[in-house]
This record gives C-alpha cells, structure tokens and sequence, in this order.
C-alpha cells in the first residue's frame, strides 16, 4: 500500500488527475528516475520541443495532433508547477490564480474595474485602444515587479529592454525588441523607410562580401536580418511564420524535384544546375 492508494482517481477532473499523476512521477520512493533528476532549467529543451511540435501541427492543420501536443505542453507546465511545489515557491494552483488574476487585470474593458463580477456591462472601446491599454498595464506591471523585487530587480531593470527574454529565438526577439523601442517612440512611422533601410543594409552586406572580411560579413548579415524583421513588423507579418511557411515551400519543392528526378531514372547530383531551376519553376507553377 502507498499513500496515494486511499484516493479516487476515477473521480478527479482531468486535470486533477494530471496533477496527481505528476506528484506520483515525482515520488522520492516510487516514482520515475529520470522525472526525479528534472529540473527547472533541464526541462527547458523539451518545453521549447512541444512549442514546436503544437505549431507544426497548427500549420498542418491537424487537429487530432494538436489535441495530443497541447496536452503534452500542458504536461509541461504541470511538470515545473511541481518542481517548484517542491521547492517551495509555488505549485498549479498559484499558477493558474495568477493568470487568471492579469487576464481580468488586463481587460478592463471586459472586467470594469478589474473586477470578475462587472463582466457584462457595455464598454465602448477599439481594438486599437485595446493594444495601447494592454501596453500600459504591461507597462505598470513590470514597474510593479521591479518595486517588489527590491534592489536587485531595479538593478537588472535599468533598460526598457532588459526583460526581452535572452532565450528567445532570435527572430522574436528582435521583433520584441523593436517593439518595445517603438512604444517609447523609437520606430518609423511609415513602412516606406522601413524598406528603403533594409536595401541600404542588403548593399552593405554586399560590401562586406566584396571585401572578404568574415566579422564585418557577419555583422552585416545580421543587420539584413533585423532589418527584415522590422519590414515584417511594418506589415503587420509574423517573422516566424512567414519563415516557416517559406520553408515548408522549399521542402514540398525540393521534394517534388526529387521525385520527378527518380521518375526519369536520376539523382540531384547528376543533374545540371540549370535542369534542377527549370524543375524548380515547375514546381512554383504546380502550386507547391
């Protein structure tokens, strides 16, 4: 007999369940040995693995997949939610009353005076003035956590910047980087010098490739990159999806000449540069 054996597990909701599931992963005596070894920052590879995994499945538009990746992102969040239990700093109850906390906080618009109880009555207000509101209670937020954190919150707060997450990828922190340097004013008004400055960069990379100076080709590059980031944030495009969507095209292009080359009985590497771009219009006029 364990402790666990006197509960109804039948009887739990499913997310009850869940929990308990994880707290008996977790248990010192019969729970799982690499479950035990995890910890918060271990964890973090697999997390970003599920993000992935719910996206590629979003894009895909697999339903039946995306059920089975949310679940396992919100196994991940249960996973740390006991770390952390553990540790003593907070557990999915906590979790769960603070977002719902900043979601009615957030919406005022929705929640009169941030209060769960005045959902219903009528506000006037635009979808525009909505994002500028969001913004400013973000903004006061983080003020107050840099008030609560003490002297080493306002240390590590000297920058608008500093809480742009390092472990983003890297196209998204641009684009919240930039952002964030807009809302203080930092940013083009209009798309038009936007674009006029990811030419400019597009020639300096040029430059740099001219004079095979490998550092300044790297910087410059990198230049290109935010620039189009920016251009993508102009436009009202997500960066990270419209790079992936241009490479899900390349994939099922690349896949189609492939498969034409086996057709005629031969291979990428026997097949002359021009022939392969002559397939890969074709491919572009197949609608792939």
């Amino acid at each position: 007999m364990t402790a666990q054996s006197d509960k109804d597990y039948g009887a739990m909701k499913p997310i009850e369940r869940l929990v308990a599931i994880m707290q008996m992963l977790r248990d010192k005596d019969h729970g799982c040995p690499w479950d035990l070894e995890q910890t918060i920052k271990s964890l973090l590879p697999y997390t970003l693995e599920e993000v992935y995994e719910v996206a590629d499945a979003i894009e895909n538009d697999d339903l039946v997949e995306l059920e089975d990746e949310l679940g396992d992102l919100l196994f991940q969040v249960i996973f740390y939610a006991q770390i952390a239990s553990e540790q003593g700093d907070f557990d999915f109850q906590d979790i769960a009353a603070a977002i719902c906390d900043k979601l009615v906080r957030r919406h005022p618009h929705v929640f009169p005076g941030g209060e769960i109880e005045q959902f219903g009555i009528e506000q006037e207000i635009s979808a525009e003035q909505v994002v500028v509101n969001w913004e400013a209670i973000k903004e006061a937020e983080r003020e107050a956590k840099r008030k609560k954190g003490g002297r080493k919150a306002i240390r590590q707060q000297e920058s608008l910047l500093d809480d742009v997450p390092r472990a983003l990828p890297a196209i998204e922190r641009a684009r919240k980087l930039q952002k964030r340097a807009a809302q203080a004013g930092f940013d083009w008004a209009e798309i038009a010098p936007v674009l006029a400055k990811l030419k400019e960069e597009v020639q300096e990379f040029e430059e740099a490739l001219a004079s095979g100076d490998a550092d300044r080709m790297n910087d410059e590059l990198g230049d290109v990159l935010f620039a189009t980031v920016n251009l993508a944030r102009h436009g009202d495009i997500e960066p990270e999806v419209a790079l992936r969507s241009a490479n899900r095209r390349f994939e099922n292009r690349f896949q189609w000449i492939e498969g034409r080359l086996t057709e005629q009985g031969t291979s990428l590497k026997g097949t002359k540069l021009e022939e392969l771009d002559a397939l890969w219009e074709q491919a572009k006029s197949n609608g792939l």
